[in-house]
């Protein structure tokens, strides 16, 4: 009997050890952006058309959608932090859409909290340092704030009258000029838990309408052009923007 434990226990130890031994698997992550309209899909099919209608009322259309995200992090349970240095120009328009970002290293299976920073935070919004950047055209021309844009939304509403005008919803640092004082409008958002298992790819939601909702209800009518240099519009629509984005599914 004495032997048949000693023969079992080392047995059982083998078993053990062989499960310790099992390597963990690496896998590779995508990212996908979408969007909606509080919760209607949206494409560059659904460009160019009065299709939407903000929480003041504005009838609007869309036919430019680009934005920068930075500084992708995955954080694992004990807080050890997986952190990509990149940055990806999100485009959706009827010329190009450029809507699929992979991560440059793989990365070990797990639970993970996914984070990024909208735009570049003030370390990395520095003029003229990203020659593709410069050559999409997404430089912030005037020499204050300088720097790059975060956010390009354009299109067009109907006024009070119901003629049809132009909107540039255009995200940067904030320039104010009556003190010559500048504040860094990105933001870092944490979007929850994800599971990842095997290549992966990780769906990230924007709901264009929260750009003009909340917390601040944006009229149109009041605020729709020259908001680059408009300090107080850059700082609500920073605002307003952290509440943008939402975690949706993995797919495997």
């Amino acid at each position: 009997m004495k032997k048949f434990a000693i023969i079992f226990l080392s047995f059982f130890l083998l078993c053990c050890s062989a499960d310790n031994d099992e390597p963990i698997k690496q896998i590779s992550v995508k990212f996908s952006f979408t969007h909606n309209w509080d919760g209607t899909s949206v494409d560059a099919g659904d460009f160019e058309e009065f299709n939407f209608e903000n929480q003041k009322g504005n009838k609007i259309s869309i036919e430019r959608l680009r934005y920068l995200i930075s500084r992708i992090n995955l954080i694992k349970s004990n807080n050890d932090t997986i952190k990509f240095d990149g940055y990806k120009l999100v485009t959706l328009d009827t010329l190009e859409n450029n809507l699929i970002h992979e991560l440059p290293e793989t990365i070990s299976e797990g639970i993970y909290n996914l984070s990024f920073t909208f735009g570049f935070d003030d370390n990395d919004n520095i003029s003229g340092a990203y020659p593709d950047l410069n050559t999409a055209n997404w430089e912030v021309a005037a020499e204050k704030p300088g720097g790059y844009h975060f956010l390009q939304l354009e299109g067009k509403f109907k006024d009070s009258v119901g003629a049809d005008n132009p909107y540039l919803y255009h995200t940067i640092k904030a320039y104010n000029s009556a003190n010559d004082s500048l504040k860094d409008t990105s933001f870092k958002l944490n979007l929850g838990s994800i599971s990842l298992k095997n290549n992966a790819t990780v769906e990230i939601q924007m709901n264009i309408a929260e750009w003009f909702k909340n917390p601040h209800a944006w009229d149109l009518n009041e605020r729709s052009v020259d908001l680059m240099m408009n300090f107080d519009a850059q700082l609500d629509m920073s605002d307003n923007g952290k509440n943008v984005f939402r975690l949706g599914g993995v797919t495997e």
